[in-house]
């Protein structure tokens, strides 16, 4: 690498602050001791708001990232709650068959307000676990097809390492075929 020309400073990215403090990341972290869990945190240079963005920036494919997707289901006696499915980023959630393994009336795609008030965190940084109360969870059996998979950690900067069948622990989930 040659040095820089005279005059030309060259651009330092800034520093990062650390998101282990933020409020929800620091729920998840709380959540995950409690299940025994140290993981991998990474922070990640800027928002990764899809599993396209979260596998670049780490290095890995779409498929190795569990995306926290929050539905509206409606049950069959009419009320509704809220569902969380860990998704791999490689395929889209089939709605209707999900809806029909669970016996709901069906699923809709939650708004960011419906979002937050059951996770407490904004789309983009859903994490599987630390949640002011616990949401009914569907894991994707896709996942358990690699060794580790990228989970988001309670804000859109910061993911954590983990597997499937720790996911299914922590969450207390479902495994299911989601696509």
């Amino acid at each position: 690498m040659s040095p820089e020309p005279a005059g030309v400073v060259p651009e330092v990215p800034p520093p990062q602050r650390d998101l282990t403090a933020h409020r929800r990341v620091a729920a998840v972290l709380q959540t995950l001791a409690l299940h025994h869990v140290h993981p991998e945190l990474r922070q990640l240079p800027g928002a990764v708001r899809t599993a396209q963005a979260a596998a670049e920036a780490l290095g890995v494919t779409p498929a190795e990232i569990a995306n926290s997707l929050v539905f509206a289901a409606r049950t069959a006696e009419g009320a509704t709650e809220p569902l969380l499915v860990l998704a791999s980023g490689g395929h889209r959630v089939d709605t209707t068959k999900v809806a029909g393994l669970l016996e709901l009336a069906d699923l809709a795609q939650a708004t960011p307000e419906f979002v937050r008030r059951y996770t407490g965190m904004a789309i983009g940084g859903v994490a599987p676990v630390g949640h002011p109360e616990r949401i009914r969870t569907v894991v994707d059996v896709t996942l358990g097809r690699y060794d580790r998979v990228w989970a988001a950690a309670g804000h859109s900067h910061a993911v954590f390492a983990t597997t499937y069948d720790e996911l299914i622990r922590i969450t207390g989930g479902t495994p299911m075929d989601v696509a």
